[in-house]
């Protein structure tokens, strides 16, 4: 589902040169062995009368993250337009593309004395264009540190950092978000806008609340504590002290805070961080279809309880789910004995589960029940999913595309995919065909102009076969050293024959 008003992850990480829509321990680590307990500082029931002592004790642990990376750009004023051309053929190479220094910000907050950091995958992650460079933790007495990237994983938007130093760091400590309640205190420690340690306030709006994006971790904590720009990867604490979830979304008519913010609840977040830091793959049970939640529309068609269940609108060749016989139009009631409803998808419920369990599905079909045993599988890497999701007749495509921007868009003007044997059949191709699929082509691009379209598979490039997004920037590269102005692609358009054609470098 898309919003037109959108729920913006990648909106809470903010740039100067661009956006990535991101011994004894003192401070912070008081917070957890003051003497007084934390919850006679501010009682659970009735408004604390100030958050000045909390603040006071968890601010140190809470940094900036910064980031230096290196983005390719056009350097044509007119590119995307019919005068690049006319442009990029004068004098001294003005359009070719030039390289150039972005930065993005965001937050993050201590875990440990010795330096892990956690944050979102988003702030640290560059878009397509970009490669990171350098990654700066600056702490609330101004102190910077470059950091290293322990481990990230895109499919929960979290990461881990890591700095140095003989000192202890400040640290806090999660706590378990199944304990939050609506109405409960929250506060949010950050850095919005770059401005520095920012603290702001508000309450519990909702424990459990999807936001239509779908996927495994589509639950999230709902706040109404403002949260802005450069907040992304900051904590949201209860009145305890302990990080009860990881800022990361706001719901926005304006990319400014409303009211509607989202946090990772800490129940997803830490067993994670634990495994990122400890350098363990992050591995996650997966079936092969594709669910939609129960809707009263839905339920009504099929006669059925709203509100529970997942009705399965495709089931994928050759995954655990088709092998164990489950049919599009089955409904999961309940997987592995958990019920399946809204706050308890059959996404996440099957994501927790160790691949290679055998596990039963409770399923309705046909307005019988029957139970199917499945052995789950393990859960493909996100670009795979994604080229899952790839629909060749799109008008308006909104499948995420991996390799989209950096040299390929701004060389041929197209946005590529890898190739799998299931978008293969989708486009017709014969069997063992390898290269990459465009996925979107720049209306104002010479591929566009020559008849390069959505679906087309490009199988080589400048005499080279492509077997992937690498080979294809390979070519490009070689064309541009060697000074020539334009590429010799050899495609299969839908449910055609393979042709070359020539595309202009831009």
């Amino acid at each position: 589902m898309r919003y037109s008003y959108g729920i913006t992850a990648a909106l809470l990480a903010s740039g100067a040169a661009i956006s990535l829509v991101t011994g004894v321990p003192a401070g912070a680590q008081v917070a957890q062995n003051d003497d007084r307990p934390m919850a006679n500082i501010v009682p659970r029931a009735g408004a604390p009368t100030s958050f000045a002592e909390l603040t006071a004790q968890l601010a140190p642990a809470v940094v900036n993250i910064s980031t230096r990376q290196r983005i390719t750009v056009s350097n044509n004023p007119f590119a995307n337009t019919p005068f690049a051309e006319l442009f990029g053929n004068q004098q001294g190479g003005g359009g070719q593309p030039q390289t150039r220094e972005a930065q993005s910000l965001g937050s993050g907050f201590l875990v440990s004395a010795d330096g892990y950091i956690v944050t979102n995958n988003h702030v640290i992650q560059p878009d397509g264009r970009a490669q990171l460079e350098e990654v700066t933790v600056t702490l609330t007495d101004g102190t910077e540190y470059t950091a290293e990237v322990v481990g990230k994983d895109p499919a929960s938007d979290l990461a881990v950092l890591k700095i140095s130093r003989r000192e202890p760091f400040p640290f806090v400590h999660f706590g378990d978000s199944r304990d939050a309640r609506v109405g409960d205190w929250v506060v949010a420690i950050g850095q919005p806008f770059g401005l520095g340690g920012t603290v702001t306030a508000g309450i519990v709006s909702a424990v459990v609340r999807q936001t239509g994006a779908g996927g495994a971790y589509d639950r999230y904590i709902q706040t109404d504590a403002s949260i802005n720009r450069g907040n992304s990867g900051g904590p949201l604490f209860d009145m305890e002290g302990n990080v009860i979830g990881i800022n990361n979304a706001i719901f926005s008519p304006s990319g400014g805070s409303v009211g509607i913010g989202f946090a990772i609840p800490a129940e997803t977040a830490s067993p994670i961080v634990d495994k990122l830091i400890a350098g363990e793959d992050i591995v996650r049970g997966y079936i092969g279809v594709r669910p939609q939640d129960m809707n009263e529309d839905l339920a009504d068609a099929l006669g059925i309880p709203g509100n529970r269940g997942a009705f399965i609108q495709s089931v994928q060749p050759g995954e655990p789910a088709e092998q164990a016989g489950l049919q599009a139009g089955d409904v999961v009631l309940r997987v592995d004995g958990k019920e399946v409803t809204p706050d308890q998808t059959l996404s996440f419920i099957v994501a927790n589960i160790a691949p290679g369990k055998r596990i039963n599905l409770d399923v309705l079909r046909d307005g019988a029940r029957r139970t199917i045993p499945v052995t789950v599988g393990r859960r493909p890497s996100e670009e795979a999913l994604a080229a899952q999701a790839f629909d060749p007749d799109a008008e308006n495509p909104t499948d995420p595309v991996p390799q989209r921007g950096g040299l390929i868009e701004n060389a041929l003007g197209l946005q590529v995919m890898p190739l799998s044997a299931q978008i293969a059949g989708q486009l017709g191709a014969p069997s063992g065909t390898q290269g990459v699929v465009v996925a979107v082509v720049d209306p104002n691009s010479d591929a566009a102009r020559k008849g390069l379209t959505r679906g087309a598979i490009i199988v080589a490039a400048g005499g080279q076969p492509v077997t992937g997004a690498e080979d294809l920037e390979a070519a490009i590269r070689s064309a541009q050293s060697a000074g020539r102005e334009a590429l010799l692609v050899r495609a299969i358009p839908r449910g055609g024959q393979a042709v070359s054609v020539p595309i202009r470098l831009r």
